[in-house]
């Protein structure tokens, strides 16, 4: 029994394990085998493979035998009919440039949204007497539809080019603000008193402190407000835009070329899905520490 007590005491000591028969409740229990990256990213590629493969199978035998229980399929174009149309405008100019036009939109009216949504939402969250002034005017403006401030901003803006940056800008801003003063809010305050006990200034618990735990939220904010810019963005251009996909889009339908539309929200989903993943994988490198911290929890 002695001899036992001191082979564990040595064991512990030494950092190797005690013997199976000493071992904890904790160590036995059962570790279910995890998957590498490698593995986790085919088997993600292979899910997103299926669910886009059944959309494109339901579509093709919704058209193939025009359904018409409740939703009509009869005058929807073929996945054929589109893929022919998509072979005959992709390599075209006018194709090209509408995507470009849209794509620099997006970019410079959600740019702005980042900075002004972040940057006041930080200031909101953390004093309280930004967040009494300035709430109650964005809380009146903030149900507005982005769609509904086409006609102002026409007015408001010398260009078209510049209404519809405005417009993209309006929709993606609300999110992200919202997200980040959420975020300030729910900070633990240990974090904030322990940062004034080490004696940090405002602007190092800012850049140390709030910034890096308030960083899931913006993301989360960014990845919303991107679905909702190019949402405004599309109806802003098939409003009053000249160029765009959402003004080819529209265009299409005053043609009564229906493979067209179909193309044109087909390549609106697309641009949309690789801007929000491009957002997930800034996240990611960003905040290397939620991988462990995701890890731990599984």
């Amino acid at each position: 029994m002695e001899r036992s007590l001191d082979l564990e005491l040595k064991n512990r000591v030494s950092g190797q394990p005690a013997p199976s028969g000493n071992r904890s409740r904790k160590s036995r229990r059962f570790k279910a085998p995890t998957l590498d990256s490698a593995q986790a990213l085919g088997v993600k590629a292979a899910f997103a493979a299926l669910s886009i493969g059944v959309l494109i199978m339901l579509w093709y035998l919704g058209t193939r035998y025009h359904v018409q229980f409740y939703i009509r399929f009869q005058n929807v174009p073929t996945p054929y009919d589109v893929f022919r149309e998509a072979v005959h405008v992709v390599g075209s100019n006018a194709f090209g440039k509408n995507i470009g036009n849209s794509l620099r939109r997006i970019f410079v009216g959600f740019a702005i949204a980042v900075v002004a949504g972040v940057g006041v939402g930080l200031m909101i969250g953390r004093y309280r007497i930004v967040n009494q002034l300035l709430m109650p005017a964005i809380e009146v403006l903030r149900p507005i539809p982005a769609i509904a401030w086409v006609p102002m901003s026409i007015m408001l803006w010398p260009t078209t080019e510049s209404s519809i940056v405005f417009i993209t800008f309006i929709g993606a801003f609300y999110p992200i603000l919202l997200n980040t003063v959420d975020g300030v809010e729910s900070l633990d305050g240990v974090l904030m008193r322990a940062g004034r006990c080490l004696g940090a200034s405002e602007v190092q618990l800012f850049w140390h402190v709030i910034l890096p735990g308030v960083l899931p939220n913006i993301f989360t904010g960014l990845a919303v407000g991107m679905g909702v810019a190019w949402v405004s963005l599309i109806a802003a251009e098939m409003i009053s835009g000249q160029y765009g996909v959402g003004y080819y889009t529209w265009e299409a339908y005053s043609l009564v070329n229906y493979p067209a539309i179909v193309l044109g929200m087909i390549t609106i989903g697309a641009l949309g899905l690789l801007c929000s993943g491009a957002i997930r994988l800034v996240g990611q490198l960003s905040m290397p520490w939620l991988a462990y911290v995701n890890g731990a929890r599984k």
